[in-house]
């Protein structure tokens, strides 16, 4: 797995490449434990994301939860449909807003 951070249009972008499960999520984990000061939006960038296990799901909650904590929009985009159809049997997708890809989602929170 490989983690990208960057800055776009004020919005945290962190994009995920690759596996996200119980051997790779600890490193999502100490990514997604640090929020840039000054921060108001943060998007998970899984558009390169193969693969997600329960594990990843829990790096996700836990982030949205911290998000939430520190006032931080959390936002999701680019789930290819196997990933997409585990956050929605996982009842993830009402959890967290889903965009279809990132140009969409910063034109919504950018």
């Amino acid at each position: 797995m490989q983690i990208d951070r960057f800055v776009e249009k004020d919005v945290v972008i962190t994009a995920v490449r690759g596996r996200l499960d119980s051997s790779t999520s600890p490193k999502l984990d100490e990514f997604m434990a640090v929020i840039p000061d000054g921060s108001s939006v943060l998007l998970l960038d899984f558009a390169e994301l193969t693969y997600i296990s329960s594990a990843g799901l829990r790096v996700v909650l836990k982030a949205a939860k911290l998000a939430k904590g520190s006032g931080v929009t959390l936002a999701i985009c680019g789930l290819i449909p196997p990933v997409h159809e585990v956050f929605d049997v996982s009842g993830f997708s009402t959890l967290i807003p889903i965009h279809p890809n990132r140009d969409a989602a910063l034109a919504t929170l950018g």
